[in-house]
């Protein structure tokens, strides 16, 4: 009796968070709202946590746009290095960006790999400023950015708030996370700050959501910018 009432509470009962990815798998987002936009062969597209590729590749085989890939962590950064050698339209970068240049430890976990779980194995990896980084590369607009970077989103974000950048973003792709100190009011004052200059077009919290910036016109903010 125990081990069926085990099994139906499992089956019965869902934690917020599988609440929330079921909301996102009903409208199949992954294949769906993660790659729908108005890009072309001239859009620049940046991938923080670029992990494995994933997106980078359909993006790219999608619209065929430029492709920037952030990823810290050395395993990862050198699959993706393997994996677009090829592919003069696909830049990997061996660091992340965040809001000032600086070196922090990182919990190794494939996908969940982030400074806030440093449990076992760690690697201390490099992070760009991000405002510094556009200016060196002279990239005026972001026609998407994608940002799952494990809790760095916070940070990352509030500094662009500060340092008024978010008009270089067309399209803000962003997966909140909620196991940051304080995540939802951060989450909240970020949601605040971009309500000025962008709209919220779709969101499931703390699973994926994306802003798009106010008087959008298709075409309007591709960028020319090359590295």
């Amino acid at each position: 009796m125990r081990e069926l009432t085990r099994y139906l509470t499992n089956k019965l009962y869902l934690t917020p968070q599988s609440r929330r990815v079921r909301a996102w798998l009903k409208v199949n987002g992954d294949h769906t709202l993660r790659l729908n936009y108005s890009l072309s062969s001239a859009s620049i597209v940046f991938d923080l946590g670029g992990f494995e590729g994933k997106f980078a590749r359909e993006i790219f085989e999608k619209y065929g746009c430029k492709v920037y890939v952030f990823e810290p962590v050395t395993l990862f950064y050198r699959k993706l290095e393997n994996l677009f050698e090829q592919n003069d339209d696909i830049n990997v970068f061996p660091f992340g960006l965040a809001g000032e240049s600086t070196r922090v430890l990182l919990g190794l976990d494939k996908d969940r790999s982030s400074t806030y779980r440093l449990s076992g194995e760690t690697q201390e990896v490099q992070l760009q400023c991000f405002g510094d980084f556009l200016r060196t590369n002279e990239i005026q607009y972001i026609d998407l950015i994608k940002i799952n970077i494990e809790g760095g989103e916070y940070d990352l974000l509030e500094s662009v708030l500060a340092q008024n950048l978010q008009n270089s973003m067309v399209n803000l792709q962003v997966q909140f996370h909620d196991f940051v100190p304080d995540a939802a009011k951060r989450m909240r004052n970020i949601h605040q700050g971009l309500s000025r200059t962008h709209e919220l077009t779709w969101c499931y919290p703390y699973v994926w959501e994306n802003w798009r910036i106010r008087n959008y016109q298709s075409g309007a903010h591709l960028s020319s910018s090359r590295v």
